[in-house]
């Protein structure tokens, strides 16, 4: 698969000079539509426009190089990793930019009539720090009518991924996975510090949801959010819900991207995890407990 796979190593953390630091971050939000061309240049403006403010990791939301309806239509769109058009462009990206690049998901071919939706986490060289694979398939009925089958398309991951970057170890996710906060515990105990949750959520679960929940995974775990976003309408009148967030380790909001394509950035200071998690060590208090029996039945 090409570049290796940077896993984290616990110890990394503990020797690294300098500590964790401190990192001016970016999250893009985007209105995908079905063509890769149209998408990459929107990407390409804002990736320089958040670089040239001094961005140093640059996120990217979940669907970032194509958003399209129909498993048809979708699969037309997935190409093996080694010659994925995508890909490429935001490698070259990175090294135009000069920053790291978490590239939210692309379709990657991985099978004969299914794909996998695929994060990488890029150098400033525009290698493959990481890869990993969404795990939770968005296979869900919402009120109103509104039907996903992810899993119609995607063969899902089995592997959590921690990769290692200057600043601190970023836990990889994408979107429908924030509703499992298991997830999110296990990549914290493993070492990460932020945790990145590109998303395209859908306008009525990102209003009843996203919020509360990125929020919520940050408060768990004492972790640093980037939550990059789609926003608008998108092909087959699909709608995202957008306001991409970061978010401290506290829970505050540090930056909300509303509605709109664009931009938004913060500086993040690494030692507020460990603050946090000092204070509230819940980390470290799991405890072994039974299962709960079937609820017995009134005779």
């Amino acid at each position: 698969m090409g570049d290796e796979t940077a896993i984290h190593d616990p110890d990394a953390v503990a020797d690294r000079p300098d500590g964790p630091g401190r990192v001016t971050v970016a999250c893009l939000q985007l209105n995908s539509g079905p063509d890769y061309e149209p998408n990459l240049r929107v990407v390409g403006d804002l990736a320089r426009r958040a670089a040239d403010g001094g961005a140093r990791l640059i996120a990217t939301p979940e669907n970032v190089g194509v958003l399209a309806t129909g498993r048809s239509r979708l699969l037309e769109r997935a190409f093996p990793e080694p010659d994925h058009p995508g890909l490429a462009a935001l490698r070259d990206l990175a090294r135009e930019t000069g920053a790291w690049m978490i590239v939210g998901s692309l379709p990657v071919l991985v099978e004969t009539g299914r794909a996998a939706s695929r994060c990488f986490l890029l150098t400033p060289e525009g290698k493959i720090a990481a890869r990993y694979d969404k795990m939770h398939m968005f296979d869900v009925d919402l009120p109103g009518g509104e039907t996903y089958r992810e899993s119609a398309t995607y063969r899902p991951g089995d592997a959590a991924v921690v990769a290692e970057a200057p600043w601190g170890a970023i836990g990889l996710s994408i979107c429908y996975d924030l509703r499992f906060p298991h997830l999110y515990r296990d990549l914290a105990k493993t070492g990460a510090g932020i945790l990145s949750i590109p998303s395209s959520f859908t306008e009525q679960t990102g209003r009843a949801h996203w919020h509360v929940l990125v929020r919520a995974r940050a408060i768990e775990t004492g972790c640093f959010v980037l939550a990059p976003a789609q926003v608008g309408r998108h092909d087959g009148n699909r709608r995202t819900y957008g306001h991409s967030l970061i978010v401290d380790p506290w829970g505050g909001v540090l930056a909300d991207a509303g509605e709109t394509v664009g931009v938004v950035t913060a500086e993040l200071d690494l030692g507020r995890v460990a603050e946090a998690r000092g204070a509230i060590a819940a980390l470290g208090h799991d405890r072994p407990y039974a299962l709960p029996a079937a609820p017995a039945r009134a005779t």
